[in-house]
C-alpha cells in the first residue's frame, strides 16, 4: 500500500486528446475505408462500460483508428489490450496510448536459446510484443548463455547467436548474479545482459 500511495505523488503530464493525435498525426477518415473517428471520451467511456466489467481481462481491440476507444478500454484497468489496425498511418499515435511493454525474466537454461531466437524472430519481422515499437527486455541468463549474447567480434564465445542479438538488439551485460542467490545453487554465476529492441 505505501508504493501506491508514493507513486500517487508523482504525475505524469496528461496525454494528447484524441482530436490532438488526429492533428498531430495529419490522420484523415478514408472514406473507401469507411472510416469514422469517435472524439468524445464520454461517449467511448460509455461504450466501453457497456461492455461489462474489463478490470484485469485480456481485450481484444478491432480497427481502434486514432485511439478513443483504445484509450477508454486502457481507461478501464485491463489486464492486457491486443489491438488490430488494417490502417498503418494509425500505429504512431496508437503508440501515445499504450503503456511500455517489457519483457522480464529469468530464464531457464533448457528453454533460454529457443525463447531468445524466437524472439529476435519476432523483432526482425516487428510482431509479438515488437509490434508497435521498442520493448525493453531484462533477462537472467546461464553464464554460457549471456557470454554468447554479449559476445565481442574475435571473441571465442562469438556466435549466430551474438550476431543476430547485437544486429536486432542493444544487448548489455549489466549485472552478475553471485550463484548463492539462487536455490538450488547452479553451478556457475548468471549475468543479467539487459536487450533492448532498437529499430
Amino acid at each position: 500500500m505505501a508504493s501506491s500511495r508514493t507513486l500517487g505523488t508523482f504525475r505524469l503530464p496528461p496525454l494528447p486528446t484524441i482530436r490532438e493525435i488526429i492533428k498531430l498525426f495529419r490522420l484523415q477518415a478514408v472514406k473507401q475505408l469507411s472510416q469514422n473517428f469517435l472524439l468524445d471520451l464520454r461517449l467511448t467511456d460509455k461504450i466501453v462500460r457497456k461492455a461489462g466489467n474489463l478490470t484485469n481481462a485480456y481485450v481484444y481491440e478491432v480497427g481502434p483508428g486514432p485511439g478513443g476507444i483504445t484509450r477508454s478500454i486502457l481507461n478501464a484497468g485491463v489486464a492486457e489490450l491486443l489491438v488490430v489496425e488494417k490502417d498503418s498511418r494509425f500505429i504512431p499515435g496508437l503508440q501515445v496510448n499504450p503503456p511500455n511493454v517489457h519483457i522480464i525474466g529469468n530464464l531457464p537454461f533448457s528453454v533460454s536459446t529457443p525463447l531468445i531466437i524466437k524472439w529476435l524472430e519476432n523483432v526482425s519481422q516487428r510482431n509479438g510484443p515488437f509490434a508497435y515499437g521498442r520493448t525493453r527486455m531484462m533477462l537472467t541468463f546461464q553464464k554460457e548463455v549471456a557470454e554468447r549474447l554479449t559476445a565481442t567480434t574475435g571473441s571465442k564465445q562469438r556466435s549466430r547467436l551474438s550476431i543476430m542479438a547485437q544486429y536486432l538488439c542493444d544487448v548489455q551485460h549489466i549485472l552478475t548474479i553471485p550463484g548463492q542467490a539462487f536455490v538450488p545453487k547452479p553451478e556457475s554465476v548468471v549475468p543479467c545482459p539487459v536487450l533492448t529492441v532498437a529499430f
